[in-house]
């Protein structure tokens, strides 16, 4: 039995099951590479699921929690920091928020999310347009919007009011916003349905619709934010100025913060002292890293190669030809490999075993979410690699 296999038994009889049973014991990691307990090296193009914004260890965000711990880690709600200010600052001005704009700090997605869900109810109106295919957390506000039924069915009724239209259809849209929304939903690409990409056309649509009747327009970026599809925030792309976005994963480099940024006076004004709250949120820890992480995203030029990065795997991807490969979608390094035949599951156990960690999103889509900092030559390995990993999965069929 090797380490990897004695830990995980471990695992098992400790861990509460929910997330089955892991392939892997994670060691350590050193910009885009991982390592088991075994030794053995992965590179991740993953990223943690799109959290990893610098990869593993880097310089900058390793300084500054070094820095931040020794300081102060936690002060809670009954007080502020310099670095908390500093990053709603931050946040503020890479959104291009208007005057009189806010953020709400919390600990992940999910808590960003019920966050906008409050402020959504905060207009008088109890009507939330989500969509078909999306996912916006696990808690049970979250889980409200969240479409996939797997998710939702063991834990009904969940939060009234909520209804699903299919993403990217806006006649659809169009029939589900009225008097009574309070607030429609989006993710400008959806990732768990398997980088979905709605287009600037359908934002901004969702804009018109909702300040005709008078909602909110909450974008969720908490996948596609802090440079991952090529600029700060996938709404710049549409040029919409959205009511509030969710921001998470990326943000903190693999330190766990999330924030609600409302724009404007008037959205921002709607949730008011004592109506909304955490304990952690905005911790100086924490805040510290979404500075670095920031920070280290100007400073290296990473909007600029996550765009120029995500083209070129796409680009290397449709040159192969392969047969099983019917495209790839999505944008910047939030991208998916289509597959003309359900066994992107078995592709990615074959490309684990080959050091390659990349995510069966769908039957049929592989999903990849590098670190910002991946370059060109990381990319091409695996790019070289994937008609073997392919063909490996269409052998047994081939001989039979």
């Amino acid at each position: 039995m090797t380490h990897n296999d004695e830990l995980l038994a471990r695992y098992e009889s400790s861990v509460l099951g929910v997330f089955g049973r892991p392939p892997l014991v994670l060691s350590h990691g050193d910009g885009c590479y991982v390592w088991d307990v075994d030794g053995h090296r992965y590179l991740d193009l993953v990223g943690g699921i799109a959290v990893n914004a610098l990869g593993h260890g880097h310089p900058a965000l390793v300084s500054a929690v070094s820095k931040q711990a020794g300081e102060a880690i936690h002060i809670s709600n009954l007080f502020t920091s310099p670095a908390q200010i500093a990053l709603a600052e931050r946040l503020l001005g890479i959104a291009g928020a208007p005057e009189g704009s806010r953020v709400f700090f919390a600990n992940s997605g999910a808590e960003a999310i019920e966050a906008a869900i409050k402020l959504s109810r905060r207009t008088g109106r109890t009507g939330i347009v989500a969509a078909e295919g999306a996912f916006h957390g696990r808690t049970t506000g979250a889980l409200a919007l969240t479409h996939k039924a797997a998710y939702r069915e063991p834990f009904t009724p969940l939060l009234p009011g909520v209804s699903h239209v299919p993403y990217g259809d806006e006649e659809a849209l169009r029939a589900a916003v009225g008097p009574e929304t309070g607030a429609v939903v989006l993710e400008p690409v959806q990732g768990e349905a398997g980088v979905l990409d709605g287009g600037a056309a359908y934002l901004r649509l969702a804009r018109e619709l909702t300040s005709a009747a008078g909602a909110l327009l909450v974008l969720d970026e908490i996948q596609t934010g802090i440079g991952r599809t090529g600029t700060w925030f996938a709404f710049q792309q549409a040029g919409v100025v959205p009511d509030a976005i969710t921001v998470a994963k990326g943000l903190g480099g693999g330190v766990p913060v999330g924030a609600l940024v409302t724009f404007g006076p008037e959205v921002s004004g709607l949730l008011t002292a004592g109506q909304h709250g955490s304990t952690f949120g905005g911790n100086p820890l924490a805040a510290a890293a979404g500075l670095a992480v920031i920070d280290t995203i100007e400073s290296e030029g990473l909007l600029a190669h996550a765009a120029l990065a995500g083209e070129h795997l796409a680009e290397a991807v449709a040159a192969l030809h392969h047969p099983l490969v019917s495209g790839v979608r999505g944008r910047g390094l939030l991208r998916a490999i289509t597959l003309t035949a359900p066994v992107a599951a078995q592709v990615a156990a074959s490309a684990r075993d080959a050091g390659f960690i990349v995510n069966p999103v769908a039957p049929d889509a592989l999903r990849l979410a590098p670190p910002l900092v991946v370059t060109l030559e990381q990319l091409d390995t695996f790019v070289a690699a994937l008609p073997g990993l392919l063909d490996a999965t269409t052998a047994p069929e081939e001989t039979s």
